[in-house]
């Protein structure tokens, strides 16, 4: 089946887009990306990970993407270049381009800001004074800009995002539903049994090309400002503590917490469900296994893990409690050291 776009592109054409070698027939037409196993007439499969290669053989195809290592293994038309997964994902990007609502601002729409005659402006959008909308920002519906916000040139709000006031997102940037940027952070000084909430003065500023999945949540500083770099991804349902850092290029996992006060360097990964501590420091070049829990600093880039093996429920009972007596334990043997060191 056709796609919607109506967009059909010769291998040689694809290739020169985005680079690779062709082998075969050239003028094989593709209107669509598909895996190995449901591809058929017209689209296009990649191989990414050896253990898929069988479905070479019974692929119906008309084309795959391929790594140079396994270029020979069919006689299929074929783009060979070094990452086929990111040759992939520019591929199905250029083939489905993203539907844009016309340029206007909707009847229902309240704005006490100026907006650019370029910009799409949804249904019951609430937009504060003082706000900075740069060109072709698309605002989708029930969304809500805050006093003196900025939102960079083609960033993109989908349905019922909040962005609090004061908050600035760069260019390019995609916000999914109920995302939240700007509300308070955590933060409640104890007194005599009773907590007083602390002001939350900061701002969050977000750098280009940036995207954040449904219902994450981005708390404002403090005292400084809460802060994500260019070119990071963050998935759905995350949380991100009042004056957090993160660098460039960070990749964050559905469900993960970051508490207050979090630095992450430049491109650092994070596994879903990960729990990380407030003041903690995450180098350049980490990755965090999913469900681990950070209670410190990691100064060294590198894989970490902190997940207790999944076993029968018997047996993990057996094991956690022994866990438990380690500390006896390691006592017992330092004093059996000493012993044997004394006789030997």
């Amino acid at each position: 089946m056709p796609d919607p776009a109506g967009i059909a592109l010769a291998l040689t054409e694809i290739a020169a887009r985005l680079g690779g070698d062709v082998l075969g027939d050239g003028a094989t037409r593709i209107h669509q990306v598909a895996s190995l196993a449901s591809a058929g007439e017209g689209e296009i499969a990649f191989l990414a990970n050896r253990k898929y290669q069988s479905q070479l053989h019974t692929t119906r195809a008309a084309a795959v993407i391929l790594p140079p290592e396994c270029a020979d293994l069919t006689a299929l038309p074929r783009l060979v270049c070094q990452n086929p997964y990111a040759c992939y994902a520019r591929l199905a990007a250029l083939l489905n381009p993203p539907t844009r609502p016309a340029p206007g601002v909707h009847a229902s729409a309240a704005s006490a800001s100026q907006i650019p005659p370029c910009a799409s402006i949804g249904a019951h959008v609430s937009i504060g004074a003082g706000v900075t909308l740069g060109e072709r920002v698309v605002i989708h519906p029930g969304c809500v800009i805050g006093d003196g916000a900025a939102i960079g040139d083609d960033s993109l709000l989908y349905p019922h995002v909040t962005l609090y006031a004061a908050c600035q997102i760069g260019r390019r940037n995609i916000l999914h539903s109920g995302v939240v940027i700007g509300a308070d952070g955590f933060g409640f000084a104890p007194d005599r049994g009773q907590w007083v909430k602390i002001p939350q003065i900061g701002r969050v500023i977000i750098g280009d090309d940036v995207e954040i999945g449904a219902s994450t949540t981005v708390d404002r500083g403090a005292l400084d400002d809460t802060r994500i770099g260019d070119g990071c991804k963050l998935d759905n349902q995350i949380q991100i503590g009042h004056n957090c850092v993160i660098g460039r290029h960070c990749v964050i996992a559905g469900c993960t917490v970051l508490a207050g006060s979090v630095t992450l360097a430049d491109n650092v990964t994070i596994g879903g469900a990960t729990q990380i501590s407030g003041h903690t420091h995450i180098a350049s070049g980490v990755v965090v296994s999913g469900g681990s829990t950070v209670m410190k600093s990691l100064s060294r880039p590198g894989q970490y893990t902190s997940i207790f093996p999944l076993e029968e429920h018997g047996r993990w009972l057996r094991n956690a409690a022994q866990i438990r007596h380690l500390e006896r334990l390691a006592e017992r043997v330092g004093k059996l050291e000493k012993i044997l060191e004394k006789k030997l």
